[in-house]
């Protein structure tokens, strides 16, 4: 049953009651002055699916030598809807925009996986690739004015979401290098994702499996030749690792107390960016649990330290 049923297992968009009719009127107030707006875009294969979107500039009257704009595409953890985790991503564009240049623009594009809140279809793994791969899309297209600066990608996951971001940042940097590796043969290329930022990751479903259930006698530890959903971070990370392109800087975020995912899993990863010589670092937010990372201070400051990383 378990095989059969585990796109529901996984994937919890009406959780909690009423994840799908949440609004964004709703958490205005809690947004302390972040206007989101909701956009629609298709995915690759003409599922609807929603974003919700806001941009702020910085307010430092520094002197910079040209203007900068970066892009964060957030990709959502396994449970409910986007509306009620605007407030948590207010919060730190409230503190880009207190702490950048005023040469410095900052937009978040929240993706909403096909079947949470508006959006239409229902979750996959296939599917949900093609829901981030089209909000890249929009954002690297659709955001851009003809005298803005060139665009830095920075692809954000949260749980499950981590594995959505090390997925499509490996998609892309396929596509690039056979698109560029055509036209210049072996020179180096640029990675079109800037960093990653990975927030309460786990290393891949089948190994969330084997550390939740260690036990050799339990049944489920023997699920992954079944599993139609992988989200293997570690296979990802692999990817984005070709030494013939530069690759993104990357920020493991762990809650200290976290309840869902072991702590070794981020150990893991980290370990596995260093084998490969990726520009990782890993920070453990002492008092959090799993979904509240970002609304920590301790978190909400490593986030905004790495963002600002890239002004």
């Amino acid at each position: 049953m378990m095989v059969i049923f585990q796109n529901k297992i996984i994937y919890m968009p009406s959780v909690p009651p009423f994840s799908r009719s949440e609004r964004i009127e709703d958490y205005t107030k809690q947004c302390g002055g972040i206007t989101w707006k909701e956009e629609r875009i298709k995915a690759a294969d003409g599922v609807d699916i929603a974003l919700a979107v806001a941009s702020v500039d910085g307010s430092k009257k520094e002197v910079r030598k040209g203007a900068s704009h970066i892009a964060i595409v957030y990709c959502q953890g396994n449970g409910g809807a986007l509306p009620p985790r605007l407030p948590s991503l207010s919060m730190v564009l409230k503190a880009l925009h207190r702490e950048a240049s005023s040469s410095t623009r900052f937009t978040l594009v929240a993706v909403s996986y096909r079947g949470y809140w508006t959006s239409r279809g229902r979750p996959s793994e296939n599917g949900i690739s093609h829901d981030a791969a089209a909000a890249v899309e929009y954002t690297m297209t659709k955001l851009r004015r003809s005298t803005d600066p060139p665009i830095k990608l920075v692809l954000w996951g949260q749980s499950i979401g981590a594995g959505v971001a090390t997925s499509a940042a490996a998609a892309l940097s396929s596509v690039t290098r056979k698109e560029e590796g055509g036209r210049h043969g072996d020179s180096t290329l640029a990675s079109p994702v800037s960093g990653l930022l990975l927030e309460t990751p786990f290393v891949s479903v089948r190994a969330m499996l084997t550390a939740i259930y260690p036990q050799k006698w339990l049944p489920y530890r023997y699920l992954g030749p079944f599993l139609r959903n992988h989200w293997d971070s570690h296979a990802a990370l692999r990817k984005i690792a070709n030494p013939v392109a530069s690759s993104p800087r990357i920020l493991i975020l762990q809650a200290g107390r976290d309840e869902l995912v072991p702590g070794g899993q981020g150990v893991q990863l980290e370990d596995l960016c260093r084998d490969l010589g990726l520009d990782v670092q890993r920070i453990v937010v002492s008092s959090a649990l799993h979904n509240e990372v970002a609304a920590k201070g301790q978190g909400r400051r490593a986030i905004v330290d790495f963002l600002h990383g890239f002004g």
